[in-house]
C-alpha cells in the first residue's frame, strides 16, 4: 500500500513538474517575442502588450502548480495552457481581424518559436488536467462521505437541508 502511494506521489510531482515546465516555455516564448510583436496594435492595445500578459500569467501559473499543487492550482494552470494553445491555433488558421480593443492578430506563418510556444502549452495544458483528475480522485478517496454532504466543507449542510434552506426555508425545529 505505501508503495502504491509513493508511485502516485511521484506521478503528480511529475505532472506537476511537466505542467510548470510548459508553461515555462509558454513563458519564455511570450517575453522573447513581445517586442517583435509590439507594433502589431489596435486604439487601445498591442500585441506586445498581450504577450507580456500572457508570459506574465503563465509565469504565475507555472510556479503555483509547482510550489503548490492542488486542485485549484492544477485547474489555474490548465486554463492559462489551454488558453494559450487555443489562441495560437485560432489566430494560426483563422483570419478573426481586430475586435474590440484586440488588434488583428492573425499569424499563419509557423516558426521555431511559435511552434515551441504551442507545443509547451498543449503539453502542460494535458499534464495539468492530468494533475487536476489525480488530486480530485485523491480527495474523494479521503473522505467519500464529502460526496453528498457539500464537498467536505465543515460544518456544511447536507444538500436537502441546503437546497430547502436557500429556497428561503429556514431550519425547523422538531417536534415533540
Amino acid at each position: 500500500m505505501a508503495t502504491s502511494e509513493r508511485k502516485k506521489s511521484a506521478a503528480r510531482l511529475a505532472l506537476a513538474l511537466i505542467a510548470a515546465a510548459g508553461l515555462a516555455i509558454d513563458a519564455y516564448v511570450h517575453f522573447d517575442l513581445a517586442s517583435t510583436y509590439s507594433p502589431i496594435k489596435s486604439s487601445v492595445l498591442n500585441q506586445g502588450e498581450l504577450f507580456l500578459g500572457e508570459a506574465s500569467v503563465a509565469a504565475v501559473a507555472g510556479a503555483a502548480v509547482l510550489l503548490r499543487p492542488r486542485r485549484y492550482t492544477a485547474a489555474f494552470a490548465f486554463l492559462v495552457a489551454a488558453a494559450g494553445t487555443a489562441a495560437v491555433l485560432v489566430y494560426a488558421y483563422v483570419d478573426i481581424g481586430a475586435f474590440g480593443p484586440f488588434p488583428d492578430m492573425y499569424d499563419p506563418v509557423w516558426y521555431g518559436e511559435k511552434t515551441l510556444s504551442v507545443v509547451g502549452e498543449a503539453v502542460g495544458a494535458v499534464a495539468a488536467l492530468a494533475l487536476f483528475l489525480m488530486l480530485h480522485a485523491k480527495a474523494r478517496r479521503v473522505d467519500p462521505a464529502t460526496a453528498s454532504t457539500g464537498g467536505g466543507v465543515r460544518g456544511s449542510w447536507p444538500r436537502a437541508r441546503r437546497s430547502a434552506h436557500a429556497v428561503g426555508h429556514a431550519p425547523q425545529a422538531p417536534q415533540h
